[in-house]
């Protein structure tokens, strides 16, 4: 089985970090007691390094969170009927919605043409979610992804409320659940003003 470049490229990173810290370690001629401990403490530094690298994503969320709970500006606001969602760290819109009354965080994505959700909000949400029927295939950022088909009774975004919305499911989306156009094509408009996203029933 041929790797993909990502993955040539993450093992040979991994291969280069061995490698300086095994170096730096052996050039200082230790006792072996020493160069275990010390080749021990890099390993842990190393993990936790990969760990918050990987959950960068859930980080950022984490830190948009509490710093409106502590500023006491939530990243987003009703404004008559339009809802207007701050930019978070990562670059990127969240807003916090309800599938079918069931509390839910979505990324916003214009580029996704079907609002897509993770197995996790489906199964929170109630949703009959056919498994057994053969799944559709998804060209994603990350590749092509097998989701299968359903249909959300409500959603909501603040005073927005779409109802009967056809979505995606798959465990291939993690723990992120997607605004497609699907969605954004049954509002009166949506887009960027002075860096905030504003949806418009």
């Amino acid at each position: 089985m041929e790797l993909s470049t990502d993955q040539a490229m993450g093992s040979l990173w991994y291969i280069l970090a061995l490698i300086l810290v095994g170096s730096a370690l052996i050039g200082r001629r230790m006792r072996l007691g020493s160069l275990l401990g010390m080749l021990l403490a890099w390993v842990v530094i190393f993990c936790v390094v990969l760990t918050l690298f990987s959950y960068r994503r859930e980080l950022g969320m984490v830190k948009d969170r509490v710093q409106s709970e502590v500023t006491g500006t939530p990243n987003q606001q009703t404004e008559g009927q339009a809802l207007r969602i701050a930019i978070s760290s990562d670059g990127h819109y969240w807003v916090d919605g309800a599938l079918n009354g069931t509390p839910t965080r979505f990324l916003i994505d214009s580029g996704a043409s079907v609002t897509a959700l993770s197995e996790g909000a489906a199964k929170a949400a109630g949703l009959n979610v056919d498994a057994t029927g053969i799944p559709m295939v998804m060209q994603t950022a990350n590749g092509q992804v097998e989701a299968h088909r359903a249909s959300v009774a409500t959603l909501s975004l603040g005073p927005i409320r779409a109802s009967d919305l056809p979505v995606v499911v798959s465990p291939a989306f993690g723990e992120i659940n997607v605004i497609g156009m699907n969605m954004l094509s049954r509002l009166k408009s949506w887009g960027v003003q002075n860096g905030e996203m504003v949806l418009t029933p």
